[in-house]
């Protein structure tokens, strides 16, 4: 199938899960070349999702991302973030209180506010990156004073499991999160998204009550590592 009819194809999932049709499609672009980015792009999805600094700049010159939103999804390093803060409409992945601050003052510096997600380690995996559930509140208490940024919602990246019924729990859980901390006034925080859900359970995701769904090898076909 083409990347247009295997974005049809998600498009009719949704709807049948979430009748109002109100779920941002990002395209996880990861190791998939300008040619194939733009055709999706084309084909109608709402936003890029790239996860490497250096993919992001090679695509973004070959004109990849025309037409689209790009959204940054993967662990930022420290030293790229001048590379990405104000060059991306949105960071999904701020995953501790360090880079939150550093994204602020570079933000700070070139004169804009930068939206970003906070990236809750869901599943409390050592080999993820995230802030705890437990810390969401400080987290947003520390995004109430940094000027520079807004914080649009919450993202997370669910276990790898066998069945994307194991994921329901962790998925409930971020929902949780969201609408508890939706209701509490912070200054710089606008909670309009819940970023959750990928190829594997992203249905499962959207039925817990994700907005925002990331997906590679399905409308792209399996990534050859």
């Amino acid at each position: 199938m083409s990347i247009r009819e295997n974005i049809l194809t998600i498009r009719q999932n949704i709807a049948g899960v979430s009748p109002s049709g109100a779920v941002l499609l990002v395209a996880a672009t990861k190791m998939n070349d300008a040619e194939a980015v733009s055709e999706a792009v084309k084909a109608g999805i709402d936003a890029c999702g790239e996860n490497k600094v250096q993919e992001f700049l090679k695509k973004n010159a070959q004109g990849a991302y025309t037409g689209a939103p790009v959204h940054f999804i993967g662990h930022l390093q420290k030293n790229k973030l001048n590379k990405i803060v104000g060059a991306v409409d949105l960071i999904q992945s701020v995953d501790s209180a360090e880079l939150l601050t550093l994204i602020s003052k570079r933000a700070q510096t070139l004169g804009i506010t930068q939206d970003i997600l906070i990236e809750i380690n869901i599943g409390a995996e050592a080999s993820k990156s995230g802030f705890s559930p437990e810390a969401l509140p400080g987290a947003l208490s520390l995004a109430a004073t940094q000027s520079g940024i807004c914080v649009r919602g919450l993202m997370c990246v669910a276990p790898i499991v066998a069945d994307a019924e194991e994921n329901v729990p962790y998925f409930a859980q971020m929902k949780q999160l969201f609408v508890d901390n939706s209701g509490k006034k912070y200054d710089n925080v606008i909670m309009d998204f819940l970023s959750m859900g990928m190829t594997g359970d992203y249905i499962e995701a959207i039925k817990a009550g994700a907005n925002m769904v990331r997906i590679g090898s399905a409308i792209f076909g399996a990534r050859n590592y």
